[in-house]
């Protein structure tokens, strides 16, 4: 069942012709990797699909309906595109349950446990203008994760994370596609692609199907 539907797409960025006339059809239930050098689009790509920018000719939608012309933004869309901003002055847990009160779905609890899957203390007093990198590419995580949204769309969901903490999120990821979650992702690091059922490389305006991984695809 395809739920993101990319018909004849183009895009140029700041005078740069990123996309030309691409299609491709996101699969729900499937966990799909877009690889390639900084600047090539990946993050336009991304913000085209969740509706943040519009292409310049085609068409992206999602469950049938066109972004853009039928509706503004995806529904039950987790994203981390350009990290969150956070207030300062306040917990992780606090942030996140400012985020919970817009749409009023999950509850103290449910943001408890999300942070817990991602090893952050959700009892902790510590100031998110005190976190690591790495806490803070938690706490994204989690914003994106918490409401158990249908599509995730995650550019460069493992940066700054420490290798248990890689691990654990691919864990995450491999686990909410089983759910039956759909899934995109960006990174520079093999071994986090090889999770993906799909791996499109952006190259010369094209997004190309790569050859299957070597070895175990969910290792």
């Amino acid at each position: 069942m395809t739920i993101i539907s990319i018909k004849d797409v183009s895009k140029s960025f700041k005078g740069n012709v990123l996309f030309e006339n691409i299609n491709l059809d996101i699969r729900k239930g499937q966990i799909y990797g877009f690889v390639g050098p900084n600047g090539s689009g990946k993050s336009v790509l991304f913000k085209m699909i969740c509706g943040f920018i519009f292409p310049d000719s085609g068409e992206i939608s999602i469950d049938g309906l066109e972004i853009g012309k039928d509706k503004r933004f995806p529904e039950n869309f987790g994203v981390i595109i350009d990290r969150p901003g956070y207030i300062a002055s306040k917990t992780g847990f606090e942030n996140l349950k400012e985020l919970a009160m817009i749409r009023g779905n999950i509850s103290d609890k449910e943001v408890v446990e999300t942070m817990e899957m991602v090893g952050l203390d959700a009892q902790s007093s510590q100031k998110t203008k005190n976190y690591s990198l790495g806490m803070k590419q938690k706490l994204a995580i989690c914003q994106a994760i918490m409401e158990k949204q249908e599509v995730l769309v995650l550019d460069e969901p493992f940066n700054a994370l420490d290798v248990d903490s890689v691990k654990k999120v691919r864990d995450l990821l491999l686990r909410f596609k089983e759910e039956g979650r759909t899934i995109l992702l960006t990174s520079h690091n093999q071994d986090d692609i090889k999770i993906c059922d799909e791996v499109y490389r952006i190259n010369r305006s094209k997004l190309e199907l790569t050859l299957p991984l070597i070895g175990d695809s969910h290792s």
